[in-house]
């Protein structure tokens, strides 16, 4: 199983309704990301919208690709890009890049 860390940026007047949001996950989505192998998946959010990802997954590239192939996806970023500050250029999920490894206690 790899460890998958990744950074985002929230826009800070939107912090409240961001995490408003992750309390109301849609199942369909919640489903989508356990069946493509987003594992032990959680979200750290710091209060000037520096958000951290982490997740545990056999491979990155292929859970990513699972998911870009669920319509449940498409319509959860199309709901969740404005929240984020580089939303103009790209969805959240493709501005996911991980993070390296560097130290892990075992």
């Amino acid at each position: 199983m790899k460890r998958v860390c990744f950074l985002l940026q929230v826009k800070p007047e939107r912090l409240e309704e961001y995490k408003l949001r992750h309390r109301q996950v849609w199942a369909e989505m919640l489903q989508a990301l356990r069946e493509t192998g987003w594992h032990n998946y959680s979200l750290f959010l710091r209060d000037d919208g520096l958000l951290i990802g982490y997740l545990e997954t056999p491979d990155f590239d292929a859970a990513r690709a699972g998911m870009a192939a669920r319509e449940v996806n498409a319509l959860w970023q199309a709901e969740m890009q404005s929240f984020f500050i580089d939303a103009a250029s790209r969805a959240p999920d493709a501005q996911m890049g991980s993070l390296e490894e560097v130290f892990h206690l075992d």
